[in-house]
C-alpha cells in the first residue's frame, strides 16, 4: 500500500467533494433554464429539450473539473451542440429506416420487438462508424456501400493500396468489437 502523501495515495477529502458539488450544483440552477430554452429554440418542442440539456449537464458533470469551467454557457452550448447534432443524425437515421420499412409488404414487415432490435443496433453501428476516423469510415463505406474495389478507394482518396488496407482492416476490428459487445 504507497505511503501517505506519496502520489499513488488518495485520502478522501470532503471539503473538495462538498466543494464540487456547490460548485454543480451552481452550474445547474444558474444555466440550466437558459440552456434548455436554447435548446427548445432549436427543436421547437419542450420535451426533447428538456432530455437534452439533462443529457448535457450528465455529460458535463461525468467529464471536467467544473471549476475550470471559465465561460459556462460557451461551454455548454459547445458540449449540447454535439449532443444536438447526434439526436438530429439519430432521428434522421430511424425516419429513413421506419420510411423504408413502410413500403414492406405487411406480411414481411418486421415486428414491433424486431424494429425496435434493428434501430437499436442501426444506432450501434452509426456511432461505431461516428468514432472511426474519417478517412477510414470513407474508405470503408466506399467499399461496403458503393462496391468499390480497394484499389478504386485509393484513387478515390489519394492514398496508396496499403493505407487502404490499413484503414479497412481498423473498420473491421472495430465491426468485430460492435459485435462481440
Amino acid at each position: 500500500m504507497p505511503a501517505a502523501g506519496s502520489p499513488l495515495s488518495y485520502e478522501y477529502d470532503e471539503h473538495d467533494h462538498s466543494s464540487s458539488l456547490q460548485t454543480a450544483r451552481a452550474l445547474y440552477q444558474q444555466h440550466h433554464g437558459w440552456l434548455q430554452g436554447w435548446l427548445r429554440c432549436k427543436l421547437g418542442n419542450v420535451a426533447d429539450a428538456a432530455d437534452l440539456a439533462q443529457d448535457t449537464f450528465t455529460r458535463i458533470l461525468a467529464g471536467r473539473d467544473l471549476g475550470a469551467i471559465a465561460q459556462p454557457r460557451a461551454y455548454l452550448t459547445t458540449v449540447a451542440r454535439g449532443i444536438l447534432i447526434n439526436w438530429y443524425q439519430r432521428q434522421a437515421l430511424e425516419r429513413a429506416y421506419l420510411d423504408a420499412i413502410a413500403l414492406l409488404p405487411e406480411a414481411t414487415a418486421p415486428s414491433c420487438e424486431e424494429q425496435h432490435l434493428i434501430l437499436e443496433t442501426l444506432h450501434q453501428v452509426d456511432a461505431m462508424l461516428d468514432a472511426l476516423p474519417s478517412l477510414v469510415r470513407r474508405a470503408f463505406l466506399l467499399s461496403q456501400l458503393d462496391g468499390l474495389t480497394y484499389d478504386a478507394i485509393a484513387l478515390r482518396l489519394n492514398v496508396s493500396l496499403a493505407t487502404v488496407k490499413r484503414y479497412m482492416k481498423q473498420a473491421f476490428l472495430a465491426c468485430l468489437q460492435l459485435a462481440d459487445d
